[in-house]
Parts: C-alpha cells; structure tokens; sequence
C-alpha cells in the first residue's frame, strides 16, 4: 500500500507541534524513566481506562515502590489490591514478573527491547512502550489510539485485527516514529488518539491533520480503522450456596484455567439456564454437597450480572445456614472480618454490599 508521501514527511512535525504547544493530558506515569513504573502502568492499562487504572497505579507505588517489595508481598495482599481491577491473570503475570526479576535478575529490569519482550505478559505494545519510555530505543508502540489516529489520517482500510493489517500498521508506525525521541513521539501519539481522534465524537475541526485526513475529507470518520472479526458474548449462570455455620461462611481459591483464577468464591452450582433456588438446592443434594433436612434457607438474592470481555455472568446467592459442621474438599470456614482479607469477584462484591447493608 503507498501512502501520501507529503504527509509521511509532515505528520510528526505536526503531531509533536501539537504535543509541545496543545496537548494538556496529564498521567501519573507520563515522562517516568523508572522501568519498573512504566511497566507497572502498562500492566495495569492493559484493557483497562486510563480513568480506572489511575488509582490502581497510584495504590501499587505507594504500596510497592520497587520491584522487590512487590516481588516480596504474599500473594492474597497484591490480589486484594487488584480487587476490581478485572482481567487478573494480568495480576499473576505482574506477581510472577516481579519476582523472576527480583530472584533472576537482582531486581535490575532488563534493558533491552527483546529481553523485556520475554518477560510474562509483555507483548510487543508494552515492550515498545518500556523500551522507548525508559530507554529511549527505537521502538513504535502500535495501540487502539495509534491504530485509530494512522487508519483515519492514512486511510488505511486493513482490519486491525487481520495479520497482514498488525504487519502494515506496525511498519508504518515505525516509519512514522522520530528515532532521536521515540518515548515523546509515542507519548503524543497515544494522548492524540486518547483526546482528538478519539473512538466516539472526534474533534475533527481543531485536529492538526484535518488538511490531510483521508477519513476527515471522504466522510470515513466513524467507518475507521476496521475490525474483522466479532467477539461473541457467551451467558454463564454461576448459582452460589453461601454456606453459614457458626457465624462462618465457607470460601475456597478458584483455580484451574476458567475465569476469575485465584480469587475466592462460595460453594458454585453452575446452570445451563436460569434456575429456581429449589433446583438449586436439590441439585445440591443431589451432588452430596447438602444433605437433606440438615440446613435451612435464609435468603434468596436477586440476580446479578457482570460483564467481561466474552461472557456475561449471572449470579444468584442462595444463603444457607447448616446444622452441622460443612466438609467440602478445598473450602474453609472464614468470619465475615476475615471474608474482607480475601479477594473477590466483582460479582461477589456487588453482593457482599447489598449483604451488609
């Protein structure tokens, strides 16, 4: 594909006349050397608003100012700090990062852009933006806003998502990069498309390239960049059995390769459909989880929802008290001041609310 040859000459002249005189988007990590920070942010922002991830960043430097002290942390304190943040096997990633640098390398973060790239949970995005921000090396960062700002000012109608697209997009990025200051270009290119060419809305009369937008002059403004291909949403019915006996409910870690791994649930009966608390129950008994006449029902709750990327989940809590003590390989009786040291879905909190209300 050939692309206007005046505007691969002009565009980070006029994205960097807009970064230095226009661009007011301030970040707590925006100019950090640090590479631990930087990563620290990544690792957080990855699928995540910057909105969002904000306070998380800001938490886990205050809590974990150097990669050792978070390498050194147990497991259920960093996870219960990333407690609503989503996405955790991004959590495990950081934890099992930290502590391969800590251990490995005597906590020094590796220099150079493959060395970072082989990293857990470092892809080529984030390795580019440590490589470039820490070290100032060579390196385009290609994200949504990057993909966003070159398809509409270029005109570039490969989806993003195809592999040649990911090919054509990451050699013109580097074609576009300024190699003396890698870490600003990129820094501005990313704020661009973050408060100009934003997704929804883009303020196409005060952009720098309005002159020179393919997607601006031919009407393409809300038709680029294109995506290939469409998530489809799974629905997953999550009923829980909130187990109480002596003023203790019963948890366990959920582990394997589902969603949600590492964090704490109650005793989960998962449905096809929508099913009837007596359903529930009686598929309890039917499991050997309850017997019966040995427990009563306290309370039914409403059903919640909690969308993520591919699946939505409803859940409904079905509180039980017992008569006598509960076995179930893998749960522990915890009280409720304790129930508050572990981490939990977002789900689970939107019941645990409601609960204590």
């Amino acid at each position: 594909m050939t692309f206007n040859k005046e505007l691969l000459s002009t565009f980070r002249d006029l994205l960097l006349r807009w970064n230095r005189h226009q661009n007011t988007r301030k970040m707590p990590w925006k100019g950090e050397k640090d590479p631990y920070k930087i990563w620290l942010s990544e690792i957080v922002l990855q699928q995540t608003r910057v909105e969002q991830g904000w306070k998380y960043y800001e938490k886990f430097i205050t809590l974990f100012p150097d990669i050792n002290k978070l390498a050194a942390a147990k497991d259920e304190k960093i996870y219960k700090h990333w407690e609503g943040l989503g996405y955790y096997s991004r959590c495990n990633n950081l934890i099992e990062t930290a502590r391969f640098i800590s251990k490995k390398l005597n906590g020094e973060f590796p220099t150079t852009f493959e060395d970072i790239l082989s990293l857990k949970g470092v892809g080529n995005y984030t390795a580019s933006a440590i490589a470039s921000f820490a070290y100032n090396l060579p390196h385009a960062v290609v994200d949504g806003n990057v993909f966003r700002v070159l398809s509409r000012v270029f005109g570039v109608k490969k989806p993003i998502d195809s592999t040649e697209g990911k090919k054509l997009f990451s050699q013109l990025a580097f074609e576009l990069l300024d190699k003396k200051q890698p870490g600003i270009y990129n820094q501005a290119l990313m704020d661009f498309g973050a408060v100009i060419c934003k997704p929804q809305n883009p303020l196409c009369h005060s952009c720098v390239f309005k002159n020179h937008c393919f997607a601006y002059k031919k009407g393409f403004v809300n038709k680029l960049p294109i995506k290939e291909k469409k998530i489809k949403i799974i629905t997953r019915w999550f009923n829980y059995l909130v187990i109480s006996y002596n003023d203790k409910l019963y948890i366990r870690k959920r582990i394997g390769r589902d969603i949600w791994k590492n964090l704490h649930e109650f005793v989960l009966i998962e449905t096809n459909t929508n099913a009837s608390a007596k359903k529930i129950l009686a598929n309890a008994e039917k499991e050997k989880i309850l017997k019966k006449d040995s427990y009563k029902v306290v309370s039914i709750s409403p059903l919640y929802s909690q969308q993520l990327s591919h699946q939505t989940i409803k859940g409904r809590f079905v509180k039980i008290a017992i008569k006598n003590e509960f076995v179930l390989p893998g749960f522990k009786p915890v009280s409720l001041k304790q129930l508050s040291r572990h981490a939990f879905p977002r789900l689970l909190n939107s019941y645990f609310e409601t609960m204590n209300s």
